[in-house]
């Protein structure tokens, strides 16, 4: 990891705007900022926000979502947490807690207003940025992106076409939670993942 990088992840790491100046109510457990940079890889996974595996292991994807999502991409445990292949920064690198149901929340507000730029800033390098869920997704297309999940994942092909650098590939979360919309949109397993792995394979 070059200098710059380094410097801003162990910042990064050393955050607590969540806790110490929110946007509403603070963050209602301690910060654990996770995040995965990179100078070399050329693949970003931009998720949500690390969930309660993920904030007691302070390793991203550590529970049956990332079993899912690694077998979407064709990658080994080991290729895919191999910092030359893969960079992993979610939308939000904290925690933010349960819903009244026991789903995660959203990922805090502050965290991409502060860091997401100066992050993408540092790696220069990234070819293709997995943006996995609306929240990742607003952020990286901006304007391009569907009034909702559904219709920016549908339009995936004009998405990856577009020509601009970072290309973004639209993804749901690999939660089980959304076990029903896979099932809802069978071309997403028999036309975007076989699209994807090669695009993965490409690049790794």
């Amino acid at each position: 990891m070059d200098e710059g990088l380094a410097r801003l992840a162990t910042t990064i790491r050393a955050c607590r705007i969540c806790r110490d100046l929110p946007l509403g109510r603070p963050l209602p457990h301690e910060p654990r900022p996770v995040l995965s940079p990179s100078s070399t890889a050329r693949i970003l996974i931009a998720g949500q926000a690390p969930g309660t595996r993920v904030h007691a292991s302070g390793l991203s994807f550590t529970d049956p979502s990332g079993d899912r999502l690694r077998s979407w991409l064709g990658v080994t445990a080991e290729e895919f947490y191999d910092p030359d292949r893969f960079a992993i920064a979610a939308m939000g690198f904290c925690f933010p807690g349960l819903d009244a149901k026991g789903g995660d929340l959203p990922p805090r507000r502050e965290c991409a207003s502060a860091w997401r730029a100066l992050l993408m800033a540092e790696m220069p390098q990234i070819e293709l940025v997995m943006a996995i869920g609306f929240h990742a997704q607003r952020w990286h297309l901006g304007p391009d992106c569907g009034r909702n999940l559904t219709d920016t994942v549908t339009g995936w092909r004009s998405i990856v076409e577009r020509p601009v650098r970072p290309r973004v590939f639209p993804l749901p979360h690999p939660s089980w939670r959304n076990t029903g919309w896979l099932k809802r949109h069978p071309w997403f397993g028999a036309e975007l993942l076989p699209v994807l792995r090669q695009e993965i394979s490409a690049l790794v």
